[in-house]
């Protein structure tokens, strides 16, 4: 009983305050929206206020990461790739670290020159395009292999996984494949 009660009393409170804010002028004030004395102390109708303009503009869109730029990039990364060839076999994990395009001596990676490499050449693979959007895919199936690629390129944060569950999802597996560590389907 008392739960409603204080429920009761928030909405009450709520509606008064919400009230209590005029639509009209946007500065949050409250406003009367009777009858308002003049200085002769006589009483006159108050004006309409005018609609709120910021209801009838949408919101702006919700801005999309960054991502990384395509075409070629400084070659700076530092990356843990993680890459799960099916659900019954272990994960295989890779460091790759680049500075200018080159493997730094910190990298567990089989083809580290080449990954480096790629990653100068175009970084944008590993920001897939087809990702939460509404693009066509064709229904294939690829494999069961998985692959996540977090760490930083070229100043930017990354934080993708890659799956070949669909057309797309190969697509972009293929572009990633010498940075992923693999070739194809196998890992």
């Amino acid at each position: 009983m008392r739960k409603l009660l204080i429920q009761v009393l928030a909405v009450a409170v709520s509606a008064g305050l919400m009230s209590a804010c005029s639509a009209g002028t946007g500065s949050g004030q409250p406003t009367s929206s009777g009858p308002s004395a003049t200085a002769s102390g006589t009483s006159t109708p108050s004006a309409t206020p005018a609609p709120d303009t910021e209801t009838s503009v949408p919101a702006p869109a919700p801005s999309a990461p960054s991502g990384l730029p395509a075409g070629p990039g400084a070659g700076n990364a530092e990356l843990s790739i993680m890459v799960k060839p099916s659900d019954t076999e272990p994960a295989v994990n890779y460091t790759l670290v680049c500075q200018g395009g080159v493997p730094s001596a910190e990298s567990k990676h089989p083809a580290a020159d080449a990954a480096c490499t790629a990653l100068k050449d175009n970084a944008s693979v590993l920001s897939p395009s087809t990702k939460n959007t509404a693009q066509a895919c064709t229904e294939q199936y690829g494999g069961p292999q998985k692959a996540t690629v977090t760490g930083i390129v070229d100043g930017t944060p990354v934080d993708v996984i890659f799956a070949r569950t669909n057309g797309c999802e190969i697509s972009a597996w293929n572009a990633a494949q010498t940075i992923l560590g693999s070739s194809g389907g196998a890992a």
